[in-house]
């Protein structure tokens, strides 16, 4: 008798565990990366001169020209996969809210050359320490100074 009791109880604890569970991933999706200025939450593209290539935001995504087509991937292109995102400079796209950033490349190109410093920016976090045989980069998490400019 008293298990027939505690079956209604366990029922209500493993559906509010995977409500939570559901909430939890849900909320980091599309969430600014660590290396991502302070500021600009709403941001849903960067522009990353250096590489010159973009970052989006919602879909977690670089997105970079190559083999003639603009891809999107979640890692650099491999001749920038060690490129350091926490020291690089990040330039974010405050005024796009299409699907496709590089339909401005030429422009940004010229005026965020490589090489582009802006403003002072703090990052969102933390650079993870460098493990050894880590052949990815840095690409989740800083909080030191570097420039910041605004479009």
């Amino acid at each position: 008798m008293k298990t027939i009791k505690w079956i209604p109880v366990s029922i209500f604890l493993l559906i509010s565990g995977i409500s939570q569970a559901q909430v939890s991933v849900n909320v980091n999706i599309g969430a600014p990366p660590m290396w991502a200025p302070v500021g600009y939450e709403e941001a849903e593209y960067y522009y990353i001169p250096d590489v010159e290539s973009y970052y989006d935001v919602r879909q977690s995504q670089f997105i970079y020209y190559g083999g003639g087509r603009w891809i999107r991937a979640r890692h650099l292109p491999p001749p920038y996969r060690h490129y350091d995102l926490y020291n690089g400079y990040t330039v974010v796209l405050t005024d796009y809210h299409g699907h496709e950033p590089y339909a401005y490349f030429d422009n940004h190109k010229v005026k965020y050359f490589k090489g582009y410093r802006g403003n002072p920016q703090r990052t969102k976090g933390p650079k993870p320490p460098k493990f050894k045989g880590e052949h990815h980069g840095y690409q989740h998490g800083h909080g030191n100074k570097h420039g910041h400019g605004r479009h």
